[in-house]
């Protein structure tokens, strides 16, 4: 009989993003994909259609972390808006209790499409978040 093994906790993680250095994330989501049903049917078949695989769409995929004195992934996107489109592939991988990495998924050809700065409130307790969205064109779980 196999051991059992209990499923990874979702708040170990650790993001690659290229060649930029970034501390850490408080939070990735959004990374999905969904293959588009083509419907498709001939004038001799049966009333219900045939439903054939189309386009593959992939989510864009949002990043939030604490507000440092890094500024990398936001001179990224400034990049992008004045013309440079710079696409990075980025890994998001699964760390288990002993600190080892385990499941992975690869995000390929990335770049920035959004960022939003943090809000400010006087009488606020939060920590100052930033978040930046990625869009890419493909992801594959590599682990």
């Amino acid at each position: 009989m196999s051991e059992r093994k209990d499923p990874y906790r979702n708040f170990r993680f650790k993001m690659e993003v290229g060649n930029i250095t970034q501390a850490g994330f408080t939070e990735v989501s959004g990374y999905d994909a969904t293959v588009e049903v083509v419907e498709y049917r001939e004038g001799n078949e049966a009333t219900t259609p045939r439903k054939l695989p189309g386009l593959t769409k992939y989510g864009n995929i949002t990043l939030k972390w604490g507000v440092t004195d890094s500024t990398d992934l936001y001179k990224w996107l400034e990049d992008c808006t004045n013309g440079t489109i710079t696409r990075q592939n980025v890994t998001i991988t699964a760390i288990d209790e002993t600190g080892a990495d385990k499941a992975a998924w690869q995000i390929m050809q990335a770049w920035p499409t959004k960022y939003t700065a943090p809000s400010f409130n006087g009488s606020g307790k939060e920590v100052a978040i930033e978040t930046i969205e990625l869009a890419h064109e493909g992801m594959k779980r590599t682990k």
